[in-house]
């Protein structure tokens, strides 16, 4: 098959590709598995994914490697991620041999899909799990789908590793303490719509939020995790129980320490002691890492490396964890599955 797509131009957004994986949770149990050329869930009207949020998803990526295999990055922490939200929302786990079985498929039948080596692209899979089933009261689903489609994207952020401006938000918040911040579904993303729209108004790339108990640290970007390098060379990232546990951050960690030999540290990031920082960036599977070059808050505008170039340790970073993702360098072991 041959598939004509502009490759060095792919943006991130939606593509109807050929096959998506689909599973059905019913009598409790996985019952129904398998690839489909359907695009479209047929669900009830009074499904709890409609009405009381009781949905949950993940984001990962295929990676064309150089002598042309397919691989995946860490596909085990997504199935894990899945497993803690869906505990959180009271649904049935996706269990991991599952997950990427399921993901292999997805992206073994869209193999033209997956972008060639060296074209900066990549193949995104959205995992996706919702409460179906003819329920209107408020209390979990009866029934659950579970589902992985696939698109080919480029980067979440336009220019890719090239330094962006964000807002620092006072005025709304991404989630509430104890609620749930700390697991992936949609009515965390569906509260950073209004913020995150002023943001793009203002010409910034999106909004960084702080604690919602005090506003006065740094937690997450609207759909990225954040981290800093402080003057004295340490990898820092903010820690509260309402941030997402990003796959990559904790992967840029990983590397900070054992690749780079860094102090790595997990901790409070005051908003007013941003001086600290040499450089700073938003990191996740979507915007694998976005450098910071200045953030707004209030009257206020702070510039971290430059608003121009990328950081010297913010680099070696992104070419240790983007030379793992597309097998240029080899990671640490369990980091990778192969698909082919």
């Amino acid at each position: 098959m041959t598939v004509t797509i502009d490759w060095e131009n792919l943006g991130f957004s939606y593509m109807k590709l050929p096959f998506r994986y689909l599973a059905h949770w019913k009598d409790g149990q996985w019952q129904e598995q398998g690839l489909t050329e359907d695009a479209t869930l047929h669900i009830s009207e009074s499904s709890p994914a409609l009405h009381y949020g009781q949905q949950a998803f993940e984001g990962l990526k295929a990676y064309r490697t150089k002598n042309g295999s397919i691989q995946l990055f860490r596909p085990d922490q997504n199935a894990e991620r899945l497993q803690r939200t869906a505990r959180r929302l009271l649904m049935p786990e996706v269990p991991t041999d599952l997950f990427i079985r399921a993901a292999k498929e997805v992206v073994k039948a869209n193999a033209d899909y997956v972008p060639p080596y060296g074209s900066g692209g990549t193949l995104y899979l959205r995992p996706l799990l919702i409460g179906v089933g003819e329920n209107i009261g408020v209390h979990p689903a009866d029934e659950y789908i579970f589902t992985i489609f696939a698109m080919p994207v480029g980067n979440y952020f336009k220019g890719g590793l090239t330094p962006t401006n964000f807002l620092i938000q006072d005025e709304y918040d991404r989630a509430a303490p104890n609620g749930t911040g700390a697991a992936k579904v949609g009515g965390n993303y569906a509260a950073s719509l209004l913020p995150g729209h002023i943001a793009h108004e203002r010409n910034f790339s999106d909004v960084i939020y702080l604690d919602p108990a005090t506003h006065t640290k740094i937690e997450e970007v609207g759909s990225a995790n954040f981290f800093g390098i402080t003057r004295d060379n340490v990898f820092v990232t903010p820690i509260s129980p309402s941030i997402l546990p990003s796959i990559t951050k904790y992967s840029l960690l990983y590397l900070a320490e054992h690749e780079l030999g860094m102090d790595v540290l997990e901790g409070d990031v005051f908003v007013d002691q941003l001086d600290r920082f040499a450089e700073a960036g938003a990191c996740g599977t979507a915007a694998v890492i976005s450098p910071i070059g200045g953030v707004q808050h209030g009257d206020d505008f702070h510039v971290f490396y430059s608003e121009t170039e990328v950081g010297p340790v913010t680099q070696k970073l992104y070419d240790l964890l983007t030379g793992i993702q597309f097998g240029d360098i080899e990671g640490p072991e369990g980091w990778i599955v192969k698909v082919d």
